[in-house]
C-alpha cells in the first residue's frame, strides 16, 4: 500500500517579541514591556475584531494570534481541520496567578475571569469557533516539542479520514517566557511532512 504524502503548507512562530510566517518576519515590538502589551500589539497589527480576545488569558491569546497569522491568507478553513497542540506547562502560568489571589487573605477576591480561560482546550475551542472547525482536537503535555509524535498523530488523523487537514504545534507559556509554533498540514504544499522537516521549522 502506497502511503499518502502530506505537506506543511504554512507555519508560524512567535518568539522574542517577533512574529514570523513561513520564515518571514511579519511583526516586531521590542518596546513592549509585558506579554499582555505584545499580544495587544499583534491583535491591532492583524486588524482583528474579536471581542472575546480581551477575556482570554495570555496562553490562549498566543495560540489564537498564531492561528490568525497562520490562516490569514486562507479564504476558508475546512470544517474537518483538526487541532493537535502541545506544551510543557499546560495552563500553569495562569493557575499560579489564580492561586496567589486565593492565598491573599487581605485581598481575597479570586475572580472567575482569571481561570475561565486557563485550560489549554480553551485555545482550541476559540480557534474552532472562530473558523467553524468541527473535527478532532487534542492537547498534549510533553517535556519539549515532540515532532515525531505530532507528525505520526497528525498523519493518522488524515489517513483515517478523521481530518482533512491539521493545525499542529507548540503553544507554551511559563513565567512570561513564551514559545509558539504552529504549522498547517494538508495534501498540498512544497515542504513534505516529515518529523525532521517539522522539527527544523520549529527550531528556526
Amino acid at each position: 500500500m502506497i502511503e499518502e504524502k502530506y505537506y506543511i503548507s504554512d507555519f508560524c512562530l512567535i518568539r522574542d517579541k517577533k512574529v514570523f510566517k513561513n520564515g518571514v518576519e511579519l511583526y516586531t515590538d521590542l518596546e513592549s514591556t509585558s506579554l499582555k502589551d505584545f499580544a495587544k500589539g499583534i491583535y491591532k497589527f492583524l486588524e482583528l475584531k474579536y471581542p472575546k480576545f480581551h477575556k482570554m488569558d495570555e496562553l490562549c491569546k498566543l495560540g489564537f494570534l498564531a492561528s490568525e497569522v497562520l490562516l490569514n491568507e486562507k479564504e476558508k478553513v475546512d470544517q474537518d481541520t483538526a487541532l493537535v497542540l502541545s506544551n510543557r506547562a499546560s495552563s500553569l502560568d495562569t493557575d499560579r496567578k489564580h492561586q496567589l489571589s486565593i492565598q491573599d487573605r487581605e485581598d481575597f477576591y479570586p475572580s472567575p475571569a482569571v481561570f475561565v480561560y486557563t485550560l489549554p482546550n480553551i485555545i482550541m475551542g476559540e480557534i474552532s469557533i472562530k473558523h467553524k472547525m468541527k473535527s478532532e482536537n487534542a492537547f498534549f503535555v510533553t517535556d519539549s516539542f515532540d515532532a515525531d509524535f505530532i507528525t505520526s498523530y497528525s498523519k493518522i488523523l488524515m489517513n483515517t479520514g478523521k481530518a482533512s487537514d491539521v493545525i499542529c504545534g507548540w503553544v507554551d507559556l511559563d513565567n512570561d517566557k513564551y514559545d509558539v509554533f504552529l504549522a498547517f498540514l494538508s495534501k498540498k504544499g512544497k515542504k513534505e511532512l516529515t518529523k525532521e522537516e517539522l522539527n527544523k521549522l520549529y527550531k528556526q
